[in-house]
Parts: C-alpha cells; sequence; structure tokens
C-alpha cells in the first residue's frame, strides 16, 4: 500500500483530548479498511502565519499513514466536514521516518541551547539606562554644530 503523511490544523478552541478524539477516529477508520497509522505526533497549540476561519492559533497534529487511495480520499472527506478542522494536507512519500519530525526535535533543541525565550543582551536604545533622557550636548545634531563652530573658529585665528 502507499504512504502518506497528513498534517492537520485543528481550531485552538477544543482540548487536546478532544484533537485525541478526531485522531482516533481517523485511526480507527484507516485500521477498519486494513491499513495502518505507522506514526503520530502532535506538534501542540502554535501560532498560524495567517488567520483561518477567524483563527490565530490551531492543534498540530501529523501522521504517517499506510493506506489505499480509497481508504484515504474517504478520510479526507470526513475530515473536511469536521468543523475543528481548519486545515489538512496529505503527501504521498516513498518511506515514513520513524525518528521524531524536524518540528519536534527543533522545539527540544531550542530550549536546550538558549534556555528559553533568550533574545540576547538589551541594546540602550534611545535611553541609556532606561530612566533618563541623555543631556542636550550628547545628541548628534548639537555635536555636529559644535564641531562646526569649532572648525570656523580655528580658521578665524
Amino acid at each position: 500500500m502507499p504512504l502518506y503523511e497528513t498534517v492537520l490544523i485543528a481550531r485552538n478552541d477544543i482540548s487536546q483530548q478532544q484533537v485525541d478524539a478526531i485522531i482516533d477516529g481517523v485511526v480507527a477508520q484507516i485500521e477498519a479498511d486494513g491499513g495502518s497509522v505507522q506514526k503520530r505526533e502532535y506538534w501542540g497549540l502554535r501560532t498560524l502565519a495567517y488567520r483561518i476561519k477567524k483563527n490565530r492559533k490551531g492543534h498540530y497534529v501529523l501522521l504517517g499513514l499506510d493506506t489505499k487511495s480509497e481508504t484515504l480520499k474517504e478520510v479526507e472527506r470526513q475530515l473536511s466536514l469536521n468543523e475543528d478542522i481548519l486545515r489538512q494536507l496529505t503527501l504521498r512519500v516513498d518511506e515514513i521516518d520513524e525518528a521524531p519530525s524536524p518540528v519536534l526535535s527543533r522545539k527540544g533543541e531550542d530550549r536546550g541551547e538558549r534556555g528559553g525565550n533568550f533574545r540576547g543582551p538589551k541594546t540602550a536604545g534611545r535611553f541609556e539606562s532606561g530612566r533618563g533622557r541623555r543631556s542636550s550636548e550628547d545628541r548628534e545634531e548639537y555635536r555636529a554644530r559644535d564641531e562646526k563652530a569649532a572648525d570656523a573658529a580655528d580658521e578665524g585665528e
């Protein structure tokens, strides 16, 4: 039987248990027709790149399927009728990798290396200490004016 990878995005209003129930229904339907699910990954609640049906976030799930194309078409039809599923994408693949997907492996590395949401050292920005303003002599236009006046004084001597 051909191999497929399917990614589903479910609404953020529903709980993870409800997402699991939807996926369990898909798995039961595939196994009833003689197929199998070789891989099942829950990627978590993630921010969408753009709004989909007024949602900004969604539950992502990856499935590695070994099933007939007719069964897959019926599963996709059932998912398209389900209001909790925002999007789905199914691709035919040559083999299903048993290792964790890059999304899951990257998720663990980011937290280990950088310790969470570290964005680097904070720059001083407009205010040096964040409390008071710089003095007027520090402003670039005043320095340029003072240098021009000093050059004019040097030429006049």
